[in-house]
């Protein structure tokens, strides 16, 4: 077959699927967070997109037993909590150890800040900014 032949059948099959349509691409829902029982995304995982501004209760296998809490790289973070969202923190230093985010370093090991017992419940929101 000559070049002249086969060029014609390469150019319309790329405009054919160039051209598909995009309404059928769903969009993925901000507020996934991967949460799993060992470091690095191992052992037993559980991925959700969760609400922002409710508290969420960890999955029963996961509640008390998570060294993995990784946010999504959407504009959102999260404050991992202490106890479940029924139980009222007591701790005079509360009862998270702070805003957890894509970029969050221990986000893969909770191990290394001793809160892989810890977890149990988790509120996200998301990330606001203020012009002067």
């Amino acid at each position: 077959m000559q070049f002249s032949t086969i060029l014609p059948i390469l150019l319309a099959a790329a405009v054919s699927t160039s051209a598909a349509p995009t309404a059928n691409i769903a969009k993925r829902e901000i507020g996934g967070v991967l949460i799993c029982q060992g470091v690095n995304a191992t052992g037993t995982c559980a991925y959700s997109a969760y609400t922002m501004e409710d508290c969420h209760d960890l999955p029963d296998n996961l509640s008390g037993n998570a060294a993995t809490f990784a946010p999504d790289g959407d504009n959102f973070y999260c404050y991992p909590k202490a106890g479940k969202c029924a139980d009222i923190c007591t701790s005079p230093t509360g009862c998270t150890f702070g805003a957890v985010s894509f970029d969050s370093p221990v986000k893969y090991d909770l191990t290394s800040i001793k809160w892989q017992t810890l977890l149990k419940s988790f509120t996200c929101h998301l990330n606001t900014t203020t012009t002067a």
